[in-house]
Order: structure tokens, then sequence, then C-alpha cells
């Protein structure tokens, strides 16, 4: 029975110590990654704006964990609208530097800066003309000074306890990257419609090509009142189905308005009482619709262009046939405006 005990404690000390040290590499990794931030400077900047720039594609070079990481970023810009290319260093010198062009940009990776096989990869890279970007942990490394722009990746340690094995500084090279696709993807314009196209296979990608007729909610669960209805009927309604709006009819179930919670608080932010007013003062006259055939990447470019979440459907007359979430599109909580939830 003693013995029994004695088990149990050992491995509940040894678990305790499991967890305790995958928590630790979480905030060694976690620190690594804050750091950065106050280092994303006008280098940054200048990172984008010779991206943006170039007529050619990001050409990504690493090896080792560096090389995975590089192969990662590549796939992020790819399918994000940055035409990009994974160059191993060494099959560089034995073949595959004919890829490159002097429009091309020439991302290199390497935390140290001093990678022999990158390193010996630069010179060549720099006759051909390629402007070149580091990303290392030692702006002052071989790498750093052959470089046009260095992006300091630097962390205070590795996760590894032996600080040897890349673990905090793969992470920051993997996130800068992450930092540089984002941005490049708002510097770029690149929407939902560019999406379906790079992801006709994913899910997203389907349901994007779809019609909005095989999306939209019809019937009973379309939040509508007629043009002579009352406040109190109106957001009765808006309630029922709490989509955030109701779809305000003219006679013969023609659109003449929507009224919707923002308009709800834009009212009352002038402290004006809605039951003191009619449906039709407090609607949106002439709300963007579309048709049954459209696209829904069409219709999610006009919700994003507009900052709009419901959208009406109606026939070529104006009558409405049905209402469209953005979450019908994209699934609730999956999609932001401008940095902001839907």
């Amino acid at each position: 029975m003693m013995t029994d005990l004695m088990n149990e404690e050992g491995n509940m000390i040894a678990a305790n110590t499991m967890i305790e040290q995958a928590r630790e590499v979480l905030r060694i990794e976690a620190e690594g990654i804050l750091g950065l931030v106050d280092r994303i400077d006008r280098a940054f900047v200048q990172m984008v704006e010779m991206i943006c720039s170039s007529r050619g594609r990001v050409i990504v070079s690493g090896i080792g964990k560096s090389g995975i990481v590089g192969r990662k970023i590549v796939a992020t810009l790819n399918s994000t609208g940055t035409r990009s290319l994974f160059l191993h260093p060494v099959e560089a010198m034995h073949g595959d530097l004919g890829m490159v062009s002097r429009e091309d940009i020439f991302l290199a990776l390497s935390n140290s800066g001093e990678t022999d096989e990158l390193n010996i990869l630069v010179p060549s890279i720099r006759r051909i003309g390629c402007k070149i970007i580091a990303f290392t942990g030692k702006p002052d490394s071989t790498l750093g000074r052959a470089s046009d722009l260095v992006i300091d990746v630097t962390v205070a340690r590795e996760a590894c306890p032996l600080g040897l094995a890349p673990t905090a500084s793969s992470t920051a090279i993997l996130a800068m990257g992450d930092a540089l696709a984002v941005v490049l993807i708002n510097q770029k314009h690149f929407n939902s419609n560019d999406f379906k196209r790079f992801h006709p296979g994913g899910h997203l990608g389907q349901r994007l090509q779809s019609q909005v007729r095989e999306l939209m909610l019809t019937g009973e669960n379309i939040p509508q009142v007629n043009a002579w209805a009352t406040m109190a009927e109106a957001i009765s309604e808006m309630n029922r189905l709490e989509l955030g709006a109701v779809l305000i009819l003219a006679e013969g179930g023609i659109l003449a308005g929507i009224l919707t919670d923002g308009d709800l608080r834009r009212l009352l932010s002038k402290n004006r009482n809605p039951f003191d007013l009619s449906v039709t003062q407090v609607m949106s006259k002439s709300p963007h619709a579309v048709q049954m055939d459209a696209l829904a990447c069409d219709a999610l470019n006009l919700m994003e262009k507009y900052q709009i979440t419901v959208l009406p459907i109606v026939d070529p007359c104006g009558v409405v046939q049905g209402v469209l979430h953005l979450h019908d599109i994209l699934g609730k909580g999956e999609f932001k405006f401008n940095g902001r939830a839907s």
C-alpha cells in the first residue's frame, strides 16, 4: 500500500514538472514575440514599400529550421496575394539560382546571420541585382552587413534548456513573416474575391462561389415590417430574429429601406425618442441590395466596402426575396472589418 502511494505521488510530481516545463516554453516563446513589437520601425515600412513596388517575387531562403519557417512564410504570402518562392541555398548554387531575376526581392532568414550556405549565396544574389532583406537576430552579422535592409528578430533566450535548438528564435522569425503578410494584405487591398481565386478548393472558397440564393434567409426568417408599421412593431421584429436589422417594405413587398440597431443608436445619441417618430423617418432609405443570382463573393465585397452585416436580396423589380447576413457566408466570429469584429 505504501509503495502504491509513493508511486502515485511520484507520478503526480512528474506530471506537474512536465506541465510547468511546457508552460515555461510557451512563456519564453511569447516573450520572444512580444519583444519584437517595439522593434517594428521604419525598416519594416521600407520592407513593405520595397515589396509593393517590386514587379518580381519575394524569394525566401534559409536552411535548417529557418528553411522550414521560410517555406511557411512563402505559403502564407502566396495565399494572400504576394507571389513568393522558396529557394534552398544549396540547391541555388547548383542551378536553381536561375529562378531568380533582378526584379525579385530576396528575403534571407538566419537567426545567427552566420549561416555559411546562405552567406555564400548572397554575393550571387547581389550580382543578379536583387534587393536583399535579412531577418536575423544579429544585425551586425555577416548576413546583416551584406543586406540592403535588416529586420531585427532578436530574442532574449531560447526555450531549449541547452540554448542550442532554435525554438523562440524560429518562432520570432515566423511571427515576423506573418506580420509582413498581413500588412501586405492591407497595402495591396487583397479582398475576399482574391481569396476565393487563391483558395478554390477550400471550404470558404466554395461558399464564396455560391449564389446568394443558396445562402440567404427566406420566409419567416426575413425580419420585415410594412412602411406603415409603428416603431414598436419594427423593434419587436428586429428582436425576433436578432439579426440587428429589419427590412421596411412598401406596397407590393418592394424594399423601401432598412432599420438597423446602428440607426437606433445614432438616434438615441441625439437624445431623440424613436417612439416619437415613424419607421420611414428613422430607416435608411435606398439600402444596398443584390439579386439572388449574385455570387456570395460579390455580396461579401459589397458588405465589406460599406461595413454592413445585413444585405437585402431583391428581384429585378425590387421586391424582397430574402436577406443575407455576414455570418451566413463566413460563420459567426470568423470575419472582421478593418480589425473590428462583425
